[in-house]
């Protein structure tokens, strides 16, 4: 599930935010994940996500890229 959220993330400019919550809950249940199981590990994920990514913006290795 987590592989399909790229399309779903909330950035600023040079920044990411983190995932558009919303569309990843709906996701979830589409593919059948239970709501509960979604709510308590999608944000400890995403908090690893964000960290990764902006640690990529600030070191300059996303350059080039919409972020």
């Amino acid at each position: 599930m987590v592989g399909r959220l790229g399309g779903q993330l909330r950035v600023l400019p040079g920044a990411v935010i983190g995932w558009d919550l919303s569309a990843a809950l709906a996701l979830g249940d589409a593919l059948g994940v239970p709501a509960a199981a979604a709510a308590e590990l999608l944000p400890v994920i995403e908090a690893v996500m964000v960290a990764k990514l902006n640690e990529q913006v600030a070191s300059g290795s996303l350059e080039g890229r919409d972020v």
